[in-house]
Parts: C-alpha cells; structure tokens; sequence
C-alpha cells in the first residue's frame, strides 16, 4: 500500500479520469463507442505512471506489472482465451444455431429470457465462477436475441444477472471463499444466510423478465432446425460444471468434443479447426489486454495509498451497528468500484470488515454475506468489470448499455441494503 497508514486520495484519480473520459466522452456524443475502452484505459495506465513523482519510473512500471500479472487476472485471461476457442469451435460446428434453433423450439416463446437467466444461475452456482459463465452461455444469449426481437442488452444482462447469482452463492466460488475465510465463518452458515437474502431479488428478476418479454415475437413461419448431436459440447459444459469440475477443464472438453463432432460431420476440416480456435482466441485478445491493463492500473492505485484511503474513509464514518453493517457495504463497494475484481475487493476490505463486525457484534454470517453481495453488486454492474466486458464483446455493445438491464445486479444491492435496514435474517446468538 501506499506511504502511511492513511493512504492517499489523490491515487484515485486515475480511476476518477477513466470514468470521466468513457462516461463523459460517450455521454457528450451519444454513442459510447466513440471512446473505445482499450483506448480509454491506456490514457488512465499512462496518467498513472506520470503520477508519484517520488518513485522511480522504473520501479512504477514493476508495480504495474505486478498488478497485471495477478494470478487471479492471469486465470481470467486464460479462461477468456479458452472460452473464445469453445465458442468459435462450437459456432462453426453449428452448434450455436442448433442450441439456439433447440430453444426456441421447445421454450415457450414468454420463457426463453427466464429459462436463460435460470440456466445461467444454475451454471455459475455450479461452475463457481461468473467469467467463465458468461463466456459460456453469452454467445447463446446473444442467439436467442438474434431469433427474436429481444434486445442483445436485455440478454446479456441477464446472463450476467444469473451468472453473478451463482458467482455470489457458490460453495466454490472465490468471492466465497475469501468471505468465509476473513469473516472467520462457516460456508455453510454464509450461504443460509446469503440465500434468503438474495431469493427475494432472484424471484423478482423472474418476474420482471417474464413481463419484459411477454409480448416477444418469435416467427413461427421459419422452421428452427437444430441436430441434437451439436448440442452435446453445450449439454457437457452443463454437467462438467453441475459436477463441479474446473471451468478451465470445462471449456477445454468442450472445444475438443466440438472439434471433433465438427470433424466428424464435415463442419469443418483439420484446418478449418485450428482456423476456427485461432479466430476465437483472437477474438478476445481486446477483452484480455484490457484485463491485463486493469490489473495493473489497480496495483499502481493500490500502491500509491488510493485503496487504503477509501476503506479508511468509510471506517472513519460507522457509529452503530446498523451504520457498521452499511459500513461493511461500503467498504467492499468502494474496494470493487476501484478495482472491479470481486474476489480482491472482499480480500482487502475483509479485515477491516472484520474489526467493524466485531466492534460492533454484527454476526460473521451477516458481515460475510454482506461483503459478498456488495462485492457482487457492483461487479456484476461496472462497465469496466470483467463480466460486462466480456458480455458486451460477445454481443458487439457497449457494456454502458448494458448497465440498465443488468436487473439482477441492481436488485442483489437492494437485497443487501433491505437486509441491512430491516435486520434481516434474525439470527440465533451460536
């Protein structure tokens, strides 16, 4: 962290920078794709460097490094690139157009959007991982609103929403993990307590997304062909991730099974194989660099004292149990805000949570749970987080365009602040 115990604001306003130029810019011109992301985040990382005159600029670009070479960045990257090649693999294949013509065959036309978001909270629940989630099923989401008149927005917001429940409930789940662990609970309490506050929110994304999709139009007069035999690599993804196997072992059996049904039915040839793995893996290369870039952009902001000093602030601000409930929200908010990396944010937030949790008697149950959903929140409604990134590129849009129909999200965070006001779940002293 940053010189003293305090930290620093001034290390924030590389972030304050990068959302004023995407926001400002696409604002001022009505079209977000005016101030391309990778383009945006490039000036912040330079803006960055200039800043802390007092350290050697060699010594900012090792911090920067660093910070990019994260394990955890270094996973998204890869299950980003693996996820290209499966989805490629898969829609040259013609699995996609078989996935997509199989649904709309046998879903109810008003249900096509509640069964995607269902499917993807079951996945991610699963799988423990809302990347790997989304890079799964967007290319779905996106068929579906191909073949009917559902916005690509509405779709893959709602593939975040169900991947951000999974991602926030999951027993295997990072977020989890580093909740339960710096709350010193057990999983199985957190994810009690966790479920009934965010059921509320679930079944109101159900209900919502039933009404904004009464009226879709499917026509009926096309005849939605699909061979079952392109579906498989779809249905094994499902179970590997049901059974909780590893998302990168997930999308790797996918890409070998597509290959090989692809090989098999004269989709594509040797070459047209490897092409189609290429064009995938290159199709995300935006998607990883502008993770890489974040990384490092959160390590220097991290490093200068920008981090330390948000949490501090919050701190600084709780007086009761209630107040150090919301206290707890906040901290984990701001800590995701500034690096839109759920799993980091709990990590650094989660010991001072913990002070403010025992300070104030708030149940580790309820402080573990609320650092999960906050975290959760605002991952899955950053423009700049890994999930709407990745939703976006999938379907061509802006992930700003996104924000609004990423319903569940919105709800998760009024789950959360309920919970806090009304106490609720009571809990039994343990």
């Amino acid at each position: 962290m940053g010189e003293g115990n305090k930290g620093h604001a001034w290390a924030l306003l590389p972030l304050v920078l990068f959302i004023a130029l995407f926001l400002g810019i696409g604002i001022a011109t009505g079209d977000f794709s005016n101030m391309p992301l990778n383009v945006a985040i490039t000036i912040t990382v330079i803006v960055a460097l200039m800043m802390n005159r007092k350290e050697k600029f060699s010594k900012k670009i090792e911090i920067f490094t660093q910070g990019a070479g994260h394990s955890n960045i270094v996973l998204m990257v890869f299950i980003f690139i693996l996820a290209g090649a499966f989805s490629t693999t898969a829609e040259k294949m013609g699995g996609v157009t078989s996935t997509v013509n199989l649904g709309l065959s046998l879903i109810p036309q008003n249900f096509i959007i509640v069964g995607l978001f269902i499917i993807c909270m079951f996945v991610s629940i699963s799988m423990g991982t809302s990347v790997g989630t989304i890079a799964a099923l967007a290319p779905v989401g996106f068929g579906f609103s191909q073949a009917t008149d559902i916005s690509a927005m509405l779709a893959m917001g709602t593939v975040v929403g169900g991947a951000m429940f999974g991602d926030n409930l999951s027993m295997i789940s990072d977020t989890t993990i580093a909740a339960v662990r710096t709350q010193k609970t057990k999983m199985s309490d957190k994810f009690k307590v966790n479920f009934w506050i965010v059921l509320p929110g679930a079944i109101l994304t159900i209900i919502i997304l039933f009404f904004l999709t009464n009226g879709v139009h499917v026509d009926h007069s096309k005849q939605y062909d699909y061979n079952l035999v392109k579906v498989i690599p779809y249905i094994l993804v499902l179970v590997l991730a049901v059974i909780g196997v590893n998302v990168i072992v997930v999308l790797i059996s996918g890409t070998i099974l597509s290959g090989i049904i692809g090989l098999i039915d004269g989709s594509f040839n040797w070459k047209g194989l490897l092409t189609a793995i290429s064009k995938g893996i290159i199709g995300m290369e935006d998607i990883a660099i502008i993770a890489l870039l974040i990384g490092g952009l959160v390590g220097l902001i991290q490093h200068n004292g920008g981090v330390e000093w948000l949490l501090n602030f919050v701190k600084s601000k709780v007086k009761s149990k209630r107040g150090a409930e919301f206290g707890i929200a906040s901290l984990v908010s701001v800590a995701d805000i500034a690096t839109a990396n759920n799993t980091i944010s709990i990590i650094m937030s989660g010991p001072l949570a913990k002070n403010i949790a025992d300070e104030y008697e708030v149940d580790p149950r309820k402080s573990a749970s609320l650092l999960d959903i906050f975290a959760g929140c605002f991952q899955g409604l950053l423009p700049y987080s890994p999930q709407l990134i990745a939703a976006a590129g999938v379907a061509g849009i802006s992930p700003f365009s996104m924000m609004p129909y990423c319903i569940y999200s919105i709800l998760l965070g009024i789950c959360g602040i309920l919970a806090i006001v009304f106490r609720f779940p009571r809990l039994k002293t343990k």
